[in-house]
């Protein structure tokens, strides 16, 4: 966009340096600017200094030094500022520096502001919005003016050493909870390892009482088919012992020699082992018998019964 025509000789601001690094067509405008400037706020004076670039370069530019004026909370203040004119000025926008004075700290969390005290041309809206030649210095301190009166980015040094030894008291706090968190999750860590070292505890008792069973369940099967065999043999020799009379019953069921007398005492010790077993089923199905003892009892009684069977095979 071609730069405005300059005014009349009369009016025209005269450039403080021909040696600057300004464009020719816009020279007269820069002065121009930095005297509206001052006009409009007298705290910010111009003149010339050394400036260095990002890349170390270092060039004489035009800069307003001084104070930029706010209103907050009912009081008035001056923020100390520094308006640099870059190379491409007034076809780029301005660098703005806030220099806090002493008692003072910048804000690092202000909207505009970064850490260095540079007014940040994203985010400041004037700035974001630089139009050549519309845009100019007067309406650009304005705009800040009201934004700092609004949301001030420097605090008083008391209030800045308030506000961070209140921020690391609450990273301490902060701090403390996650480790009490962390602590509390490790306890829950190791209650929840010793519960499943427990259930596994509970499930081996499960399963070794369901062997012990499943083993009472089978010498119950065997008790029961020798007595069975026990019945038959009572009733196959009911009849002879009924033809001989009541004189010979006796007779008829003495055993023929010492082999058949140990026959029949492992046959009898069988039963009355059974009907021990028997009875303490009723009991501990009516709960008068607790289940462990029980255990303990018909596995005793059916370790005997075993033998008893071992040496009635023995003998047959």
């Amino acid at each position: 966009m071609a730069p405005p025509a300059p005014p009349a000789s009369g009016a025209q601001h005269q450039f403080p340096d021909t040696a600057l690094p300004y464009a020719d067509d816009v020279k007269w405008l820069v002065p121009d600017h930095l005297a509206t400037l001052a006009e409009a706020f007298p705290s910010l004076r111009p003149r010339t200094a050394l400036f260095t670039h990002d890349d170390g370069r270092a060039a004489r530019l035009l800069q307003a030094a001084g104070t930029i004026p706010i209103a907050h909370a009912g009081g008035s203040y001056d923020l100390p500022a520094v308006v640099w004119l870059p190379e491409r000025y007034p076809r780029c926008p301005p660098l703005v520096f806030l220099s806090p004075a002493r008692g003072t700290v910048l804000r690092t969390d202000h909207p505009l502001v970064d850490r260095s005290g540079l007014v940040a041309a994203a985010d400041a809206p004037y700035l974001r919005s630089w139009a050549f030649p519309s845009s100019n210095l007067r309406d650009l301190v304005r705009s800040l003016s009201h934004a700092f009166g609004i949301d001030p980015p420097l605090l008083p040094a008391e209030v800045a050493y308030r506000r961070d030894a209140l921020a690391a008291m609450a990273c301490a706090d902060v701090a403390a909870l996650h480790a009490a968190s962390e602590a509390e999750v490790e306890a829950l860590f190791a209650v929840q390892a010793e519960l499943r070292g427990r259930g596994k505890a509970a499930d081996g008792l499960v399963r070794r009482a369901g062997e012990e069973v499943d083993a009472l369940e089978r010498r119950l099967q065997d008790v029961t088919v020798a007595a069975y065999a026990l019945e038959a043999w009572v009733g196959a020799n009911r009849t002879t012992v009924a033809a001989h009379g009541d004189a010979q019953a006796g007779a008829a069921v003495q055993p023929a020699d010492a082999l058949s007398v140990q026959r029949l005492e492992c046959a009898a010790m069988d039963l009355a082992l059974e009907d021990t077993m028997y009875a303490l089923d009723e009991a501990v199905q009516h709960g008068t018998v607790p289940f462990s003892g029980y255990l303990r009892s018909v596995r005793a009684l059916a370790r005997e019964q075993f033998f008893q069977r071992a040496l009635w095979t023995k003998l047959c």
